[in-house]
């Protein structure tokens, strides 16, 4: 089985720890490092090349939305998946035009969960959950 390298971006720890947990019940996706801001993302996906970000939307300095357009911008193989509490009605507009894959409210994230966003990752927006 193939498995594919992942991103995990958040400046709150306990969602990288969450999303590290999902990653270790999957035998499909590893865990390729961690980032807690927009800019370390960039940088990271530049040095790492992960398949997948789950790339949280509420960060300072950099928020998740702009830091996805500059990693697409990139590396446009990437699939990116922005992250946050949000109710998917109160996205950002520009959440969708960002070149995300989709988005998933970080309760809601687990492993057959994953498992579904990598299968339909190029249904393109708002392939969400």
């Amino acid at each position: 089985m193939v498995s594919h390298s992942v991103l995990v971006v958040d400046d709150q720890a306990p969602f990288r720890i969450a999303a590290r947990a999902v990653l270790g019940r999957l035998d499909e996706f590893e865990l390729a490092g961690e980032a807690r801001s927009g800019h370390e993302a960039i940088e990271m996906v530049g040095q790492l090349h992960p398949d997948l970000v789950l790339m949280d939307i509420n960060m300072p300095e950099m928020n998740g939305i702009e830091a996805t357009r500059q990693i697409l911008a990139a590396h446009p193989r990437t699939v990116v998946i922005l992250c946050s509490t949000y109710d998917k009605r109160d996205l950002p507009a520009e959440a969708g035009a960002s070149g995300a894959a989709g988005y998933v409210n970080k309760e809601h994230l687990g492993a057959d969960l994953l498992r579904r966003i990598w299968a339909s990752r190029d249904a393109g927006w708002p392939g969400s959950a």
